[in-house]
């Protein structure tokens, strides 16, 4: 199914949701978007195969929230999510685009985090619940959540469940919500276990499919920054007053109003730069534009509206103060510099929970962004030191220096005053607006495995290990496990309750919020299982398993100190025992063909 429109205005969206897309940059809907929303405003099931950085996100947010009743104090909408990272980011998100519409609540649950606080959100009655699949499941057991007036559930990364280990979590949800409701599943690839869950659970699914193509941006060096020990403007800063080769840039922020305070900021710092954000006139827009092809400014601190259609040669480097939803904005952005037979540099602000955008954007990109160090205080301080001495000579080859020679030589005779002492008060003179040291403290080290990239390596070539997006490049902090110090942890879960190692895998990996590679050796049991985990992280990961559920039994997880290690017992080809869990002793309802 194809779907076009021009404006978000042309798929018949309410005045609050479309002025919220307005004032949060978002010019034209993304092909996801274009496609996705009318179908669901319509209340039809949907299948969405799209990646992650296409605008999937605002595709099902956005008619989610126009068919929610805020008058109605109950969860209307249910969002499975994989991962407690991405339900977040969910939430963010759907709080952004519900900025018009104050009265709709949003609440996340997940592993990890106390009951109290989520029994607190969800008994206030929120219409939005995002949620991973174990927490989600444990709510509906205690009867904290409700889903009597569901209206929409979302299947958010079905693949990524799927690898996860938590197909039977999702079926059983599926089989406890109410048979009359909307459901939408989108994923990056379509495996067959979620070609039968479509099957089986959705109703007559249009289906959507966006294809990511290759784009061509070999003439532009792409970088990210992991904000963490400054803030992004002292960041930015630091990286502006070390960045060689810089003539112009670009730095897109998400509102009008960081727009003119980071504008400000820059100003005061000593830097030449303006605002440019929809609130300026057509007169004011056209002057700021000129005088950046001009160079009385050399920086423009924009939105993605207010940027449209601009084209200025000079333009070196883009600066992504706010990393961008949708891929395809990443690319509009970067577009305008790498042109006209030049090379380019853009430069991503993002934070650690950021990083999933980040890999999306890779994957619509098909190419690698690099990580980079943040210049230090030293390095900072030497650029300036190299800038000022690099003016003091151009005044002495330019200006006409006799009558301040005199009045140094009067000076140095009349106070006895060293010419070396002198020069170094006049120099500290000069700098009071703008030190030549540096201030502050530099942030910690970070754990990356930062890469300096040479202009053939960043422009032109790239590795097959670059090449690979089928999945993120593993940096130095997500080494294999064979490279990393593991402890061995006992879990009170075995054969006798029909664990397997994907259930431990998808429960250290999503409630544990660590990174599969970071997870070792797992050995299944009768009555128990061992798994190896990162010892940097064992100590966090047993405390955070201590509130949820491994094949509907709670899980109760130590260090295992046996002296000699545990041997698992030879694969025996049985059926599995009886489960006693609760989803088996309760058992799914009937299920009855859905009426709308």
């Amino acid at each position: 199914m194809t779907q076009s429109a021009a404006n978000f205005s042309d798929l018949g969206l309410s005045p609050q949701l479309l002025a919220t897309l307005e004032s949060i940059g978002f010019e034209a809907p993304s092909p996801v978007q274009a496609a996705c929303i009318p179908v669901l405003l319509d209340g039809h099931d949907l299948v969405g195969q799209a990646q992650t950085g296409t605008g999937k996100t605002a595709a099902f947010a956005i008619p989610l929230l126009e068919r929610i009743d805020p008058e109605i104090k109950k969860t209307q909408a249910l969002i499975l999510s994989p991962t407690r990272e991405l339900a977040l980011q969910t939430v963010n998100a759907i709080k952004t685009y519900s900025a018009h519409i104050p009265q709709i609540r949003t609440a996340a649950v997940y592993g990890g985090q106390g009951y109290h606080i989520q029994f607190a959100d969800l008994a206030r009655g929120a219409h939005i619940v995002v949620g991973t699949p174990g927490r989600i499941m444990d709510h509906l057991e205690k009867g904290s959540l409700k889903l009597n007036f569901l209206r929409t559930l979302i299947l958010d990364e079905a693949d990524e469940m799927l690898n996860m280990g938590f197909i039977e979590d999702i079926e059983w949800i599926l089989e406890h919500v109410p048979d009359s409701h909307q459901t939408a599943l989108f994923s990056a690839t379509m495996p067959p276990p979620i070609r039968r869950i479509a099957g089986k659970y959705l109703v007559n699914p249009q289906e959507v499919t966006i294809k990511s193509e290759t784009l061509t941006l070999d003439t532009v060096e792409q970088l990210y920054w992991e904000v963490r020990g400054l803030t992004k403007t002292d960041g930015l800063i630091r990286i502006l007053e070390t960045e060689k080769n810089l003539d112009a840039g670009i730095i897109f922020v998400r509102t009008k109003t960081a727009t003119a305070e980071i504008a400000d900021d820059l100003v005061k710092a000593g830097f030449a730069a303006a605002a440019l954000n929809g609130d300026l006139s057509q007169q004011m827009r056209e002057r700021v534009i000129s005088q950046l092809k001009g160079g009385e400014i050399n920086l423009v601190v924009a939105t993605d509206v207010a940027a449209r259609g601009l084209d200025v040669p000079r333009i070196s480097h883009v600066f992504n103060y706010d990393i961008p939803d949708d891929g395809e904005v990443y690319v509009h952005r970067i577009g305008r510099t790498g042109r006209y037979g030049r090379t380019g540099k853009t430069i991503i602000f993002v934070y650690t929970r950021e990083m999933r955008n980040l890999r999306g954007i890779e994957r619509i990109t098909r190419q690698p962004i690099i990580p980079m160090r943040l210049p230090s205080r030293h390095e900072v301080t030497e650029s300036r030191i190299q800038r000022f001495a690099a003016d003091v000579q151009n005044v002495i080859n330019t200006e006409d220096l006799s009558f301040y020679s005199n009045v140094m030589m009067r000076i140095t005779a009349e106070k006895e005053i060293d010419p070396a002492n002198l020069a170094s008060a006049l120099m500290f003179m000069a700098q009071k607006t703008r030190p030549l040291q540096t201030g502050g403290e530099d942030p910690p080290p970070s754990k990356l495995k930062y890469r300096e990239p040479t202009d053939k390596m960043s422009l032109n070539h790239r590795d097959k290990r670059d090449d690979d997006f089928r999945r993120p490049r593993r940096e130095k902090s997500e080494m294999r496990a064979d490279d990393i110090e593991m402890i061995r942890c006992r879990i009170e879960v075995g054969l006798n309750h029909g664990v397997q190692v994907r259930d431990i895998v998808g429960a250290v990996a999503s409630e544990g919020n660590i990174p599969s590679s970071q997870i070792g050796k797992i050995n299944i049991f009768e009555n128990h299982s061992t798994v190896d985990i990162a010892h940097d992280r064992a100590p966090s990961v047993m405390n955070l398993l201590k509130n949820t559920r491994i094949r509907g039994v709670k899980v109760q997880i130590r260090n295992d100190d046996s002296t000699s290690r545990d041997v698992p017992p030879p694969s025996r080809n049985r059926p599995e025992k009886e489960r006693k869990s609760f989803r088996d002793r309760k058992g799914p309802p009937p299920r009855n063909k859905r009426r709308r």
